[in-house]
């Protein structure tokens, strides 16, 4: 499953970090890291879903 994920964050980070955690304080984290740059919320994406 955490496969999946890894991949629904390359493609979408926010969505990959809300099926990890929910509307956490990291999924806020992920949009603010998105729209500041793409590639920093798809590193912030894999490490929380790598983390858990």
């Amino acid at each position: 499953m955490d496969f999946l994920r890894i991949i629904i964050a390359i493609l979408l980070p926010p969505l990959g970090v809300f099926l990890q955690v929910g509307l956490g304080k990291h999924f806020w984290i992920n949009i603010l890291l998105t729209i500041l740059g793409y590639i920093p919320g798809i590193v912030h994406a894999v490490y929380i879903i790598a983390k858990k």
